[in-house]
C-alpha cells in the first residue's frame, strides 16, 4: 500500500509547493482533482491537453517530488436533469479520461450521478425508500433509461483511450452510494466500474467497511481508496436517526460529522481495514481526504499522514517461513 493524499485540501498552495510540503511529510502517491467539485486548483485539462510545454512541467514537478499520481479526480453529476449541468461534469470527465491516457495514469474518480425522478424533472431525486411504490418507477426510470445507457457509452469511451478503472466514490444522494447499487452498476456496465473506496459514507450508513471491502473484494471491485473517517454522535443519532441535513458546520447538532483519520475511530479499527485490503488483493493508494471541520486542513492531514503510517501494510507480505 502506498500513502497518498488527495490534493485538494492543499489547493490554496501552488501545485511545486503542495508536492513539496505532501514528499517533506511522508507521502508516497497524490489524487489531484481536475474537474467537477474538487476543480482545477493544481490540475486544468483544458490548458494541459493543449500545451505540451505545461504538461511536461507538471509531469516534472509531481516526478521531482518522487511522488506518483494515483488518480484524476473530476467528480460530478453527469445525469444532473438540468443539461446544462450535465454537460458541464460530463465535460469534465471526458477531459479527466483524455488526461489520464496522456499521463498514463490508470484511475479516474466521480460519482455515479444522480437523474431526476421523471424526465420532466429539474432536479435530482434521490431514493431512500421503496413505499409509495411511485419511489420504485423513479428508480427504474433513473437506473433503465438514464444511468446504465450513459455508463455504457462512457466506459466504452474510456476504453478507447486506454482506462479500464472507473472508481465511483459510494456517496448518498447519487445513484450508487453502498455495495449493492455499487455491484449493480458493475453487472451492467461491465467491470471497468469499481470503487472509489470511502468507509467515512459508509459509517454513518450504518455500515461495516470491513464487511464492504471483503464483498467487493471478491469481485475486485476496489480501484481506489479515500482515508476519511466519521463520527457518529449517539445521541443526537438516538434522537433524529442518521439521515441528516442539517449543515456540516452544525456539529454540536448533527448526526455525525467527517473527521480526520483516527478521530472517528482509533487506530485499531483502521488496521482491521488495512488488513482486509490486503486480503482483498488491494495495494495501491490509501488516498487522505481531509473534511474535517473541527480541524486546520494542515493540522487534519497531518494527523491522519501520522496515524496510517502506523496503520498502512507497506512492504509485500513475502513468504510464510513458519508454515
Amino acid at each position: 500500500m502506498k500513502l497518498g493524499v488527495f490534493s485538494v485540501v492543499l489547493g490554496g498552495m501552488p501545485l511545486d509547493e503542495a508536492c513539496k510540503f505532501l514528499s517533506k511529510n511522508g507521502a508516497q502517491m497524490i489524487e489531484i482533482g481536475c474537474g467537477g467539485y474538487p476543480g482545477t486548483a493544481h490540475c486544468d485539462p483544458k490548458v494541459l491537453l493543449n500545451d505540451e510545454k505545461e504538461l511536461e512541467k507538471f509531469k516534472k514537478t509531481i516526478e521531482d517530488n518522487n511522488l506518483q499520481i494515483s488518480a484524476l479526480s473530476s467528480h460530478g453529476n453527469m445525469v444532473h436533469p438540468n443539461k446544462e449541468i450535465a454537460k458541464k461534469f460530463d465535460d469534465d470527465l471526458t477531459n479527466a479520461i483524455l488526461l489520464a491516457e496522456k499521463l498514463g495514469v490508470p484511475v479516474v474518480n466521480t460519482f455515479s450521478g444522480c437523474p431526476g425522478g421523471s424526465p420532466e424533472d429539474k432536479m435530482p431525486n434521490w431514493v431512500t425508500c421503496p413505499w409509495p411504490e411511485d419511489f420504485l418507477e423513479v428508480l427504474d426510470y433513473q437506473w433503465n433509461e438514464v444511468l446504465i445507457p450513459y455508463w455504457k457509452e462512457k466506459v466504452a469511451f474510456a476504453k478507447e483511450h486506454g482506462i479500464h478503472k472507473i472508481a465511483l466514490e459510494l456517496h448518498p444522494g447519487f445513484c450508487v452510494y453502498n455495495t449493492q447499487t455499487l455491484l449493480k452498476l458493475r453487472e451492467a456496465v461491465g467491470p471497468e466500474i469499481g470503487a472509489n473506496f470511502d468507509p467515512s459514507h459508509l459509517i454513518w450508513q450504518g455500515m461495516d467497511p470491513v464487511a464492504c471491502i471483503r464483498e467487493l473484494g471478491k469481485e475486485g471491485a476496489i480501484f481506489h481508496f479515500h482515508a476519511k473517517d466519521t463520527k457518529v454522535d449517539k445521541y443526537n443519532t438516538a434522537i433524529n436517526g442518521v439521515l441528516d441535513t442539517s449543515h456540516y458546520g452544525d456539529e454540536l447538532n448533527r448526526s455525525w460529522i467527517f473527521r480526520s483519520v483516527g478521530y472517528g475511530h482509533g487506530e485499531d479499527y483502521w488496521k482491521a481495514i488495512a488488513s482486509e485490503l490486503r486480503l482483498a488483493g488491494y495495494d495501491y493508494a490509501i488516498s487522505i481526504e481531509h473534511e474535517d471541520s473541527l480541524m486546520s486542513g494542515n493540522e487534519g492531514l497531518l494527523k491522519a499522514m501520522d496515524c496510517l503510517k502506523n496503520v498502512l501494510i507497506f512492504e509485500d507480505r513475502g513468504s510464510m517461513f513458519w508454515a
